[in-house]
Order: C-alpha cells, then structure tokens, then sequence
C-alpha cells in the first residue's frame, strides 16, 4: 500500500506512484463527450502536487468548476468514511443478524473473513479515485473507463446503494434510541415498531437539517465523530470486561455455531452466508472519501488512503468490539428472542440498566454521526450524477446554495431514504434486514464495475498520486469475484417460508431485495435503452475553458458576499 511522502508523493511499499503529466481521458478542452475507450487513454492521471491549486487545477483538467468549498483535510476525508462504517452501529445493529445465521462464528470469524476482502476492495477503489478525484466518484470513473453507459449503470446502483445505506444507518439508529428512551422514560416510550418508525422519521428530519449547514462544520463533526468511535469501542469493551459477573468461554465466542434461520442444519454453510451480512453491511459506505473529493485538499492522495485507512481501522477496532459483546452475551435464547434489540438486551442483562444506559448513549451519539455523514455523501453523489444531466430534474438537484451545499439533494436523498423504510412498519426486523442488503447489493454492484473496468484497462491506466502498481493483477480481480459472491447471497432468501412455492409461504419473511434492485434494474436499464443512450454522454465539461470554469468560481464566491 502506498505511503504519503512530506513532498506529497507516495512512496513505494507495494504500491507505486506515478508522476505522469495530467490528462483528460479523450476530453479536449471543448469536448462534452465520454471518450471510445477503444481509441484513447483509458484514464485521467492526477498529479501528486500537495497544493490547493493542484487540486483545482486536477478538477478543472477533469471538467469542473471549484463550486464546492474544499476544505477538509486528509483526517476529515478518512473519518467521513470511518463514521459511515461506523463500527458503533452497523455491528451493533445488525448484530442480530450474524447471531441468528452462524451465531458466534458468523460474528467474529466472519467478520475478519468479510474484513480482509473488504480492504482489498477499498484498495482497488482507492487506486481509481488517486487517478480521478472527483464528487461523482465511481460514476465518473466507470464513464471514463468504458463510456456511457457503463458509467449509467454505475451511478445508478450507487445512488440506489447510498439512499438505502442512508435509510439502513438511521432506521438502526431509531432502534437503539428508542431502546434508550424507553429505560429513560418507561411510561412514555414503547419499542414496538410504530415507535421506531416515528423516532426514524425524526432523526431523519434532523440529519436532513445539519446537512444543511456549511462544510466546515460538517467536516469537524466528521473528525470529532471519528475520535468518538474510536474512544466510545475502548470505553465500552472496558466494561464489558469488567462489569458483568459472568462471561461466555473461548469455545463459545469462537467455536459456537446458531442456526435460528429455519433452513435445515445440513444447509449451515447457507446459513453462514447470509449472517456475513452483518460484517458486509457494516464495512460499506467508504466510497465517501472519493464522493468528498472535491471538497478535500490533496485529494488524489487523501482519497485514497481515507478509503483504505476507514476500512483498516474499522476491522480491528469492530472486531474487538464484537468479541467484548459476544463474551458478555447472558443467555442465548434470549439474546435470539430480543432480535433487533438483541445488543440492548446484551447489555441490560449484562451489566445492568444503568450501564447500558451509559453504553447506549455512546452508540446513539455514533450513529447519528454516522447517518450526518451518509446523507452527507450521498447528497454529494446525487448532485455529481445531476451535474452531467442523469437524474430527472437534474438542474434542481444540481443546485447550490450560498454556502455551496446541493440542497436540494440533500432534501431528495433523506425524503426518499425516509420512504426505503416504510415497509418496516410491517415487519420491523425484515424491513431493516432488506434494507441492509439493498444497500450492499446497490454500493458494491457500483463498487465492482470500476474496477472491472481498471482490470480491463492494464497497463494503459494512467495512475495518481497513490497505486497499486502491478498489485492491482491479483488484488482487482479478487475484488470483483467477492463482490459477485456477497451479492449473489443477499439475494437469497432469509428464510425457507420466504421461498415462493413454499408450503407455509409467508410474505412477511420474504426477502423483497431482488424485487427492488431488479424493479431499480429495469426501470433504469430500460430508460437507459429506450431514451438515456441517445443522448447521455457521460460527464459533461462544465465550461469550454479554463478560464469559464475560473469565470464560474468567480461569481459564487461573489454572491457569497454578499450574502455575508
């Protein structure tokens, strides 16, 4: 993996660093068309200059006018992704999930077993965002890299990915906050799912309102969220270790298997599978560090290694994590009967009621960090796909207020996450287990066909300030074939009377995740065919010069103010 040098070059341990001059793939100064990648480079190279200037410069080299404010730093960039992944709620929120399907293997084997491929992923995704730092992030990459409608398929899925990870992360957050304000007001809150729902509804409406707010502050509640994290996982462990009176053996945390699924014991290994999700739903998001790109300094380095570091730290901090709550679990039917709630009751039962009020505010606090952040990136995508006309009323979303915030995605990414989670006031527990892998299915489906693209490109690939090098011949193919595996299995049903032709067919258990990424599919691979092919081009240049795209910097920073 690449290392950062003072001079802003990275250093070769694994890795290389390329110092080629930069260029647009197939892209003159006046050409709005995504290039044959037949008959041109493959790829933009950024150079590895740690100046602000450079930065623009690279986004202007790319089509882009500096309209948001670039203002975080390289610890900003790794802890926008480090808090999406948010080892303080995906592995605690759908803790239930590996529990029920694996039981403690599925939790701590499965987890580094998810951990290790989920590096490489990062790593694979990291090499392209060094060579094209830009807010679109993996729809820039896959258009540039393969053309039109490459780079269609992509921004769709991602998008898909990124409003239900946002709808997954505040949907669990709603779970643990209404479990803390029921032990703080018993008589006044219940648990039951119309609860969670009204609680969701709120922390969406409040995350909706923060990410209204400059990038400034968001970037300081990024860093001071990381920091959390990472304090909160050591602060909890500690009394997990010492409070409860008695723990779970060795052979339990690392031997024990639960099979609580309904599928026979013979089909474990199925079982297995599906309790990855768990793992695979935490560890995701991190594309966050490419989508903040144009508002990060040094970015074709800082990109990188934010997406790298965020999954590296976050798969040994959330493994020591998962061992302490898995040593402290009490009873094991109790844990299975507490579903959703099943870290709450961990907890209660445990160390009592008051340190499980104390250990849940630390939680809630990360995971509402954690959904600021994804509406965050997600708003970010929104407005990249809308800048090169994708999304239907794209010149609304595309808009920037003042202070250089898309608003209005903003608003469209948290009302339709909002929406994602409906169904949950049906079956709470199905409802978010769906919702996490709609979320994986759609970011990593995105994640993959980049990557493809990059392994198809070889040695033409033009490299950024941070590399593979000849790695990318084992570590991008790996990648790939993971991502088609963990997909293939969220598809699957959750349970056998979730199986269409099933004696006791119960569409309430039914796993709704290929109706929606295949209805997504449909919808916008057949609008693709029938209308987007004919005119979507891929990115679009902003201006025709340089000097345009300076003229279209000019004018924010002078209505900024005068609105100051």
């Amino acid at each position: 993996m690449a290392e950062d040098r003072p001079d802003g070059k990275a250093s070769d341990t694994g890795a290389t660093a390329s110092t080629s001059t930069p260029s647009v793939t197939g892209a003159s100064a006046t050409d709005t068309t995504t290039a044959d990648t037949t008959t041109a480079d493959t790829t933009a190279a950024a150079p590895a200059s740690p100046s602000h200037d450079s930065d623009e410069a690279i986004l202007h080299r790319l089509g882009y006018a500096q309209v948001l404010y670039r203002e975080m730093g390289g610890f900003s960039n790794f802890a926008i992704s480090f808090t999406i992944i948010s080892i303080l709620a995906g592995c605690l929120t759908s803790y239930y999930i590996a529990f029920n399907n694996g039981g403690p293997v599925a939790i701590t084997w499965g987890w580094l077993l998810v951990g290790v491929f989920c590096v490489l992923v990062a790593m694979a995704m990291g090499e392209i965002a060094s060579a094209m730092p830009t807010a679109g992030a993996l729809y820039f990459w896959a258009s540039k890299l393969g053309g039109p409608a490459w780079g269609w398929f992509t921004g769709w899925f991602n998008l898909v990915g990124q409003i239900a990870v946002t709808a997954a992360i505040d949907y669990g957050a709603a779970i643990f906050t209404t479990a803390l304000l029921n032990l703080w007001f018993p008589d006044l809150i219940g648990t039951d799912t119309g609860a969670i729902f009204i609680t969701y509804t709120v922390i969406m409406a409040l995350h909706l309102t923060v990410n209204l707010l400059n990038v400034n502050l968001l970037a300081r509640l990024n860093t001071f969220s990381a920091w959390w994290h990472m304090v909160g996982v050591v602060v909890i462990v500690g009394v997990l270790i010492v409070i409860p009176e008695n723990h779970q053996s060795a052979s339990f945390v690392f031997t024990e298997t639960i099979n609580n699924s309904g599928f026979s014991d013979n089909s474990f290994w199925f079982v297995f599978g599906i309790g990855l999700l768990m793992a695979q739903y935490t560890i995701t998001g991190f594309d966050a560090s490419a989508h903040m790109s144009e508002e990060t300094r040094q970015a074709s380095r800082s990109a990188a290694l934010g997406m790298v570091m965020a999954v590296v730290v976050s798969v040994v901090f959330g493994f020591i994590l998962l061992v302490a709550v898995t040593f402290a679990v009490p009873d094991v039917q109790g844990t299975i009967d507490a579903a959703g709630n099943a870290v709450v009751y961990i907890w209660t039962e445990s160390v009592g009621e008051t340190w499980a009020e104390f250990l849940l505010l630390i939680a809630v606090v990360a995971q509402l960090f954690c959904g600021t952040a994804s509406v965050t990136s997600a708003s970010r995508m929104m407005f990249a796909f809308s800048r090169d006309r994708a999304v239907p009323g794209s010149s609304l979303w595309r808009k920037v207020s003042r202070n250089r915030v898309p608003v209005n995605a903003v608003i469209a990414i948290c009302v339709l996450s909002w929406a994602l989670m409906i169904p949950t006031l049906a079956n709470g527990v199905v409802g978010y287990l769906v919702g996490t892998s709609i979320a994986v299915i759609g970011l990593y489906i995105a994640f993959a066909l980049p990557i493809i693209l990059r392994i198809r490109a070889g040695a033409r690939f033009e490299r950024g300030a941070w590399s593979l090098g000849n790695h990318y011949k084992w570590i991008s193919p790996i990648s790939v074939v993971w991502i088609a595996l963990v997909c293939v299995l969220f598809l699957m049903p959750i349970s056998p009377n979730g199986v269409p032709g099933a004696e006791e067919f119960d569409w309430e258990v039914v796993n709704y995740a290929p109706l929606t990424v295949g209805g997504a599919l449909i919808l916008f691979g057949g609008w693709y065919l029938l209308s987007a092919r004919k005119w979507f081009t891929g990115p679009i240049r902003e201006a025709g010069s340089e000097a345009e795209l300076e003229s279209i910097e000019h004018q924010l920073e002078v209505e900024a103010g005068k609105s100051s």
